[in-house]
Formats: structure tokens, sequence, C-alpha cells
């Protein structure tokens, strides 16, 4: 099992990631909601903004979120480093999505 920091460590990646394509001139084309990432082993949950194709102000803890992802802390790493395809994920039930039919069209160039 993963460790909260190196979650929060994943997730600084992958806003790392979104900020290169913005940088690059390919920023992604996502809608501003807020996100949470839920983690059951570890009992907590990640807060960010994703605001014109940037994750922005990721915080440990929960609040209302427009569009909620639901894994493992070891899926997590797997997801945001590649090692897992979150199609994969998905279809086999270790994400889980929480979200209006329209973000999910939305965001999935993200996903």
């Amino acid at each position: 099992m993963a460790d909260r920091e190196q979650c929060e460590a994943a997730l600084r990646g992958l806003a790392d990631r979104l900020d290169a394509l913005g940088k690059a001139g390919r920023p992604p084309s996502a809608p501003n909601r807020t996100l949470m990432c839920r983690l059951p082993d570890l009992g907590t949950s990640y807060v960010a903004e994703l605001r014109d194709g940037s994750l922005l102000d990721i915080a440990e803890g929960a609040r209302s979120a427009q569009i909620t992802f639901t894994l493992s802390s070891d899926d997590l790493i797997a997801v945001t480093s590649g090692r897992l395809a979150v199609a994969s994920a998905w279809a086999t039930g270790r994400l889980k999505v929480d979200a209006s039919l329209r973000d999910l069209l939305r965001v999935r160039s993200l996903l």
C-alpha cells in the first residue's frame, strides 16, 4: 500500500505533466471543475481545482467536488505512472468515477 506522501507526489506529478502540455502549446481541453480523489485504503481524499487545463491547489481533505475519482493508493500510483491504463482500471472496477455524463465526456481527454 502506497502512503500519503507517495500519493500526493503522484498527483503533483500529474499536475506537472498537465502544466508541461500547456507550456508546449497543447493544453488539455477540459472544463474548470473541482476534483476529488478518494483513497479508501488510506482513509483520506485529495481535492484540487482543474482550471484552464491545469491541476491547481492540491490539498488533502474532503469537500464537495463536481468530479470524484475513487481508487486504491496503489492504483493511483499505477495510473499516474502509466503502468495501469485508466480505461482498464475503470472497466475492471478498480477506478470509480462519480461525475455527470456531461462532465465525464468533457474530461475524457485527461483520462
